[in-house]
């Protein structure tokens, strides 16, 4: 059987995200399908992963209750996810600001100025002072990133609004500022938090990083491997061997060039993931801290 994963999100309000979330897991149940979906209020943001024709199936259903929802698809299959998670929880993505967030039939109210991934580039060619910002986890822009990108001091979303609250950012308050995200659905939340908080002229990519990766691949201004919550761990645009590639992830322990996050072996002690190379994850099987722990004790 031939294998995919689905990427999507769609904001609309949701009166019982509950009954919502028995219908989206009966029906993966029904499908074969695998992976992660979380409902809210707000919408819905999944990754799921099966049979192609499985897939094709749920993505038809699921449009039929979330107009205008577009999912992208990549290689993979429902191996990529241990099991089925379908959740209700009070936000699709744990900013820790429920209500701030406000949402109608058209999406996000108040968020970024969506760019089409030609638009990014035609602004960055206009202006000369566009600011990227990262609005991932600081270890996802480990192996790849915008050039130049501003990448904040965060171990989850939830760190987010102190971060930008802390006043390190403010010399871009009045620049462009193009916000970036694997699928697209952390910057419809962080764009209408960083504008709530005097950001005045604030982008979004849409689509995101996956969108530009697949009109761009190596040759725009995309550096690097894109980080991916399955088993895969990494994802690169492109050919293999591609020449334009530019490698940004490094070996914690030796420095070695790699783009393979690997699970702390300090656990349930340390749950951080860290950047290895094969050598050295036979050798120290742990995160930086954690070796020199050991080394030490």
């Amino acid at each position: 059987m031939t294998g995919k994963i689905l990427l999507y999100y769609k904001f609309q309000p949701i009166a019982d995200p509950d009954a919502v979330r028995l219908w989206q897991r009966d029906l993966c149940e029904s499908l074969g399908l695998t992976g992660r979906i979380l409902i809210s209020p707000h919408g819905i943001n999944g990754t799921v992963g099966g049979d192609i024709q499985a897939c094709k199936t749920y993505a038809r259903k699921t449009k039929e209750y979330f107009r205008g929802i577009e999912f992208k698809w990549s290689e993979g299959s429902a191996d990529d996810f241990p099991k089925l998670s379908v959740k209700a929880r009070d936000e699709i993505v744990a900013f820790g600001a429920p209500d701030e967030l406000e949402v109608d039939e058209r999406g996000v109210v108040g968020g970024g100025t969506h760019l089409t991934p030609e638009q990014v580039n035609e602004l960055v060619e206009k202006r000369s002072d566009v600011v990227f910002f990262d609005g991932r986890n600081a270890r996802e822009a480990e192996i790849g990133r915008f050039k130049g990108a501003v990448v904040p001091d965060v171990e989850t979303t939830h760190d987010f609004i102190a971060e930008i609250e802390s006043g390190k950012y403010d010399w871009m308050k009045d620049k462009p500022v193009v916000a970036y995200c694997t699928g697209g659905i952390r910057c419809e939340i962080l764009t209408p938090l960083m504008k709530n908080r005097g950001f005045e002229e604030v982008y979004q990519i849409d689509g995101g990083i996956v969108r530009y990766g697949e009109k761009y691949g190596n040759s725009g201004l995309w550096e690097g491997s894109l980080y991916v919550f399955d088993k895969r761990m990494h994802t690169e645009f492109g050919a293999p061997g591609d020449p334009d590639f530019v490698q940004l992830g490094h070996c914690v322990h030796c420095d070695a060039p790699t783009n393979q996050f690997y699970n702390c072996a300090n656990e349930p002690e340390c749950r951080h993931q860290y950047l290895s190379c094969e050598d050295c994850r036979q050798a120290k099987p742990y995160c930086a801290d954690c070796a020199t722990a050991q080394i030490s004790g």
